[in-house]
């Protein structure tokens, strides 16, 4: 088990949503020019017969917008752990246009990695009748409400094209202040936390086979090379635990009924509602994600639809091996590629 921090996180990344009552500079709203600069970029991609996924930032140049995504980026890493960029007009564009343009501004993010066993790094987050309560489910392509989480990638990007009909609502909570809470009133509980827990790969790791779990118990908190890092996904925990047959103790049940409750506290959890055209930017170790279930349009075209980057920094905090290991593909490693996930894509 790797050292444990016995001090609060007192930076940026240690908010709560009370901090944000009257604070919207999270928000990045994209000018005219900019949006013009977008336009242009895309159209060049597509008079040089080029499409996803073979181009990157050299082939789509945003000579002004390049230093404020930066600086946005490097906000999400080492500040409050998230943001929103406002304003791309969604209804000017079709399908694969807006998969262009996104994978264009995407490449000024990071890395992507694979995030399903189709080996797709960009992919829709759409309900296409999935049972959620299926142990082998996966929640993005369902429209059932999704407890706080974390995805297997530094940070995750969403690009809002279609809204709900009703619901959706996006939540975030600091797993930071999640971390300070926890010392505060029941620092019994972080060995249990630092120590983790197996991880259930629902068919996607590198076997293919529905029981394989993780090769080493992920810790959902890791202090390492001066950085507290979070990763908590209780619905893969306990399905774990039952391809284990092996029930969670007394302590492993309220630690993590401990982070959930945190996570979920009304001071503690931020609720946005994500508009057409908004691209979110969120950072897996400091931000636990959530959603609202939904209810959709029946018109297949109205559907609620969203496209999701799994994203590695560039640069990327220091992780411990094991902790940065989510699929046995590496650390970092993305998704396996293979025929064993059993949900429809």
């Amino acid at each position: 088990m790797s050292e444990m921090l016995r001090e609060p996180i007192r930076d940026r990344s240690a908010w709560k949503a009370t901090d944000f009552e009257n604070d919207d500079s999270w928000i990045y709203r994209f000018s005219d020019a900019e949006l013009a600069e977008i336009d242009a970029a895309m159209r060049s991609i597509k008079a040089r017969g080029l499409d996803v996924p073979n181009f990157g930032r050299e082939e789509f140049p945003l000579p002004t917008l390049q230093a404020k995504v930066a600086n946005i980026v490097a906000e999400v890493e080492d500040g409050r752990g998230f943001a929103l960029f406002r304003g791309i007009p969604v209804d000017d564009y079709d399908l694969d246009t807006l998969r262009i343009i996104y994978w264009g501004i995407g490449a000024y993010f990071g890395n992507p990695i694979s995030q399903n066993s189709k080996g797709q790094i960009l992919a829709d987050v759409i309900d296409l009748g999935n049972d959620y309560n299926a142990i082998n489910s996966r929640g993005y392509k369902t429209s059932a409400a999704l407890l706080p989480h974390v995805d297997s990638s530094d940070m995750v990007a969403l690009f809002c094209i279609n809204t709900a009909r009703t619901g959706g609502e996006s939540m975030l909570s600091s797993s930071m202040s999640v971390y300070n809470e926890i010392l505060a009133q029941d620092s019994d509980l972080l060995p249990t936390l630092y120590r983790g827990f197996k991880r259930d790969l629902r068919g996607e790791g590198v076997t293919a086979k529905l029981d394989e779990l993780t090769d080493s118990e992920i810790p959902i908190f890791s202090y390492f090379g001066g950085k507290l890092s979070c990763d908590f996904n209780d619905r893969i925990i306990r399905s774990a635990h039952v391809k284990m047959e092996k029930p969670l103790t007394e302590t492993e049940e309220a630690a993590l009924q401990k982070v959930m409750s945190v996570a979920r506290r009304p001071d503690i959890q931020f609720r946005m509602y994500l508009q057409e055209g908004d691209i979110q930017l969120v950072n897996n170790f400091t931000i636990l994600h959530s959603r609202a279930g939904y209810t959709d349009y029946d018109d297949p075209a109205k559907k609620r639809r969203l496209m999701r980057f799994w994203v590695n920094s560039c640069e990327g905090r220091p992780l411990e091996p094991n902790f940065a290991n989510k699929y046995n593909t590496g650390p970092r490693g993305g998704v396996a590629v293979g025929d064993g996930a059993r949900y429809v894509f």
